[in-house]
């Protein structure tokens, strides 16, 4: 039986806490990668720890955007860490997006599309002319075109990217229940899986509390 691919989001600074996150979230029914945001990115030990953290799949979440020479340096300079997945924002441009692909080696460049703590509203507010439908539709076009390895963007999006983009699919802004926090374009586990999601981004619902039983409530919730 296929398993269910996820990444718990290491959204902190402390390094204790990360070393709970992946002791406590390990087991046989699901596969699980760790993300590691810029809150760990730029804390003291943690890319220390990044660097001796062994057979796991590692994702670096630097969400790069920026000139296309900072990119590619930017790549160079974490190349050490092995990390199997690491993003950067579709947004810097094409020409951005192919000097990251030209140097990132055997790790996976993922495009981050239009996050999912905007909605319609605020791209407005931004000066986007496009509905954030629309926009990440187009951001997906971009990302097969600079042959990127895989893509982020919201569980609602996901059939509207598998129209041009065949690779991988993760989804960020998944709830196991109602309460959204900061997000704005959210889903559950198995409304994101039913609509295509190779990888499903989690956090909170996983780290804030009680770490085992919530890997057992997400492997419940998955098995309904």
């Amino acid at each position: 039986m296929k398993k269910n691919k996820i990444f718990v989001a290491c959204d902190t600074s402390n390094l204790n806490k990360v070393k709970k996150i992946i002791k406590y979230t390990k087991n046989k029914k699901l596969i699980v990668g760790y993300k590691f945001g810029l809150e760990f990115l730029n804390s003291k030990k943690g890319r220390t720890f990044i660097s001796k953290l062994k057979n796991e799949i590692k994702f670096g979440d630097y969400k790069l955007s920026d000139i296309p020479n900072t990119v590619r340096s930017s790549i160079k300079a974490v190349k050490d860490l092995k990390f199997n997945y690491i993003t950067i924002h579709i947004n810097c441009g094409f020409k951005a997006l192919i000097e990251a692909k030209n140097v990132i080696g055997n790790c996976k460049l993922v495009g981050v599309t239009t996050l999912t703590s905007l909605n319609d509203k605020s791209l407005k507010e931004i000066g986007f002319d496009k509905k954030v439908k629309e926009l990440v539709f187009h951001q997906a076009k971009l990302a097969k075109k600079a042959k990127l390895d895989a893509i982020v963007c919201s569980a609602q999006e996901v059939k509207i990217v598998k129209k041009v983009f065949k690779k991988e699919i993760i989804t960020p802004g998944i709830r196991l229940n109602s309460k959204k926090d900061d997000q704005k374009r959210v889903l559950t586990p198995n409304e994101a899986y039913k609509n295509g999601a190779d990888w499903l981004v989690i956090g909170r619902d996983i780290s804030k509390g009680n770490i085992k039983n919530n890997i057992q409530n997400l492997i419940n919730h998955l098995d309904k």
